[in-house]
């Protein structure tokens, strides 16, 4: 059998279904096991193991209850942008690849201060 593709992401098929599905960008442990309960499928069987019905279901329903890889990573980008484009001072903390919230900068924070060097 095939390895499962949800979301334009391959699924292992040697996992468990609830650690596969953080794979998928947007979903960690806490979202997969609540989506696997909605969907009464047992967070402990292997993806091969899936039914054709549960997969369709996963692949069906998932992109619709969560906002998930290339949109949530477009809304992101979008939002690091928006606060770029006004000038904000997080937006100028993003530019120069600085911590944003108020953390020191004279010690620590010491991969910010490489990657612009």
């Amino acid at each position: 059998k095939n390895m499962i593709r949800i979301a334009g992401v391959d699924l292992s098929n040697e996992k468990r279904i609830d650690i596969a599905l953080t794979n998928i960008y947007g979903i960690g442990k806490c979202r997969s096991l609540n989506l696997l309960n909605k969907f009464n499928i047992d967070p402990s069987k292997k993806c091969k193991d899936l039914t054709d019905e549960e997969t369709s279901l996963l692949r069906d329903n998932i992109d619709k209850i969560y906002q998930i890889e290339g949109d949530l990573r477009r809304i992101k980008f979008m939002s690091v942008k928006r606060l770029v484009d006004i000038q904000a001072y997080r937006g100028k903390r993003h530019q120069a690849g600085l911590p944003l919230r108020g953390q020191r900068t004279r010690t620590n924070s010491r991969n910010a201060r490489l990657k612009r060097s």
